[in-house]
């Protein structure tokens, strides 16, 4: 297939496809969302970062190794692949634990708020132009995320402060993920995100006072399918990227957060009330206004790609592509 760059035509078909990808993969990561719900049930966050990280660590480096890519490199050092991994490290804890103890719904509202922070973060330490109307996108967001969480009223609880935590530090990953050199693929980068997570599980076990929990046989299926499901899903979104236009296909991104509140209510009897609707609805709308302008900004500009990122698309690593961890 030949490389395509963000100003070339895409077939309608193909960005057909790609949104089905994507919606496909969004699908696969509410489902493992619920199969790590389940297991909090009895087991502590840690032990679930635990075993995610090393299923998931097992998975990518045996495809990377496939694709004859190396498990090692001293790029790996470079500070942002250490920063990238940070946010995933914090991330994946805040939202393991939001996944504990919130419900699923509530979890994956606020993190929808994520692409909003990017926007925020890229204005305000990468100096990215970002004009009024954008401006405006990430505020009704984030107003929305109010509705959600509903803070000083008594509908708010403290622990929806996970998410946020989650959404800020995957925020940071995606920033940081900007600036990682174009040799670094994607399947390298997911091998690191998930080898990071089995270090800091156990950093946080030996500060827990939970202990570890045999699983059985019901919950070793959970982690099997979380996992496996997991990586699945990684793999579509990587293909809906290759596929498809990245600014179509992107605010397929939201049907996510539609699963979820659909296994919220089926698997786990949650409830949706007004505001929770209302907030959720103002966070995919703002999100995906701020997609579609990009989009809009980008063809009116026509201007070329840097050799940087021609590079990047020449390799089919697509900087956006390049965004995606495990839990996101």
């Amino acid at each position: 297939m030949a490389a395509r760059y963000p100003f070339a035509g895409v077939a309608p078909m193909d960005n057909l496809r790609g949104a089905a990808l994507m919606t496909l993969a969004m699908f696969g990561f509410a489902v493992e969302d619920m199969f790590i719900k389940l297991m909090a049930g009895s087991m502590p966050p840690w032990q679930i970062m635990l075993f995610i990280g090393s299923g998931g660590a097992m998975i990518f480096a045996t495809v990377t190794l496939l694709k004859r890519q190396s498990l090692w490199s001293r790029a790996f050092l470079a500070r942002p692949v250490l920063l990238r991994n940070l946010g995933e490290m914090i991330g994946t804890l805040g939202f393991v634990t939001a996944l504990a103890l919130i419900p699923l719904s509530q979890a994956s509202a606020v993190l929808q708020a994520t692409p909003l922070v990017v926007t925020l973060g890229a204005a305000v330490f990468l100096r990215e132009p970002v004009g009024w109307r954008r401006w405006s996108a990430v505020i009704v967001g984030f107003l929305g995320v109010l509705l959600v969480i509903r803070p000083g009223t008594d509908g708010f609880n403290i622990l929806t402060l996970w998410a946020v935590l989650a959404t800020l530090a995957l925020a940071g990953r995606d920033l940081a993920t900007r600036s990682v050199p174009p040799a670094t693929s994607s399947f390298q980068l997911s091998f690191l995100a998930f080898l990071s997570l089995v270090p800091t599980a156990l950093v946080l076990a030996a500060f827990s006072d939970v202990p570890f929990h045999a699983p059985r046989p019901r919950e070793l299926g959970f982690i099997v399918c979380a996992v496996g499901v997991g990586a699945l899903a990684y793999y579509a979104i990587v293909a809906a990227m290759r596929i498809g236009e990245v600014s179509f296909v992107t605010p397929f991104r939201y049907s996510r957060l539609i699963f979820a509140m659909v296994i919220g209510v089926a698997i786990f009897a949650e409830r949706l009330d007004g505001p929770m609707l209302i907030g959720s609805a103002i966070i995919v709308g703002s999100g995906i206004y701020t997609v579609l302008r990009e989009r809009k900004l980008a063809r009116s500009a026509r201007q070329p790609l840097s050799p940087r990122l021609r590079a990047r698309y020449d390799a089919g690593e697509s900087m956006f592509r390049d965004q995606q961890g495990p839990m996101i």
